[in-house]
């Protein structure tokens, strides 16, 4: 009998937890995800490219996410502008990147920013306390408020 209350409290305590975390979820989250998430699942080339044809004569003009490629024989994308500029993409161990806004991959192929930074237009930035980047890259406080803790005007 001590053991079936045992279990039963144990199993009573794991059920609230689980209910608590699918009602709050961001209590349980980072304050700095990860910068994938706000990518686009498909990057959009500014120029067809040319080393990558798809069956005749047509050339490649959007690449999806992560797409395998290999540097020597399937370069589908080193070194190509994708979405009007704001993206570049590498091929960086077998998949493309986007080395301005991979956190991963920020500016060059393994180059991975610190905790709480963010790739922000190819260099590791910290958006806790940058006013130009606070809280995710491009977000800019208005002038003379301070960023803090990723907020624009915290306290």
């Amino acid at each position: 009998m001590a053991n079936f209350l045992k279990l039963s409290t144990i199993l009573s305590l794991m059920v609230s937890a689980l209910l608590l975390a699918s009602q709050y979820p961001t209590a349980f989250s980072s304050e700095f995800e990860d910068e994938d998430d706000d990518e686009l699942e498909e990057y959009v080339l500014d120029a067809p490219n040319p080393n990558f044809r798809l069956r005749g004569r047509f050339f490649v003009s959007i690449i999806k996410k992560g797409a395998h490629c290999d540097a020597v024989k399937y370069n589908i994308c080193n070194g190509v502008r994708a979405n009007n500029g704001t993206s570049i993409l590498n091929c960086c161990k077998t998949h493309c990147r986007n080395i301005l806004g991979d956190r991963n991959n920020c500016g060059k192929c393994g180059n991975k920013c610190k905790f709480a930074q963010r790739c922000c237009n190819g260099k590791c930035t910290n958006v806790a306390y940058n006013p130009k980047h606070c809280g995710k890259c491009t977000r800019k406080c208005s002038a003379g408020v301070k960023c803090e803790y990723g907020y624009c005007g915290y306290a």
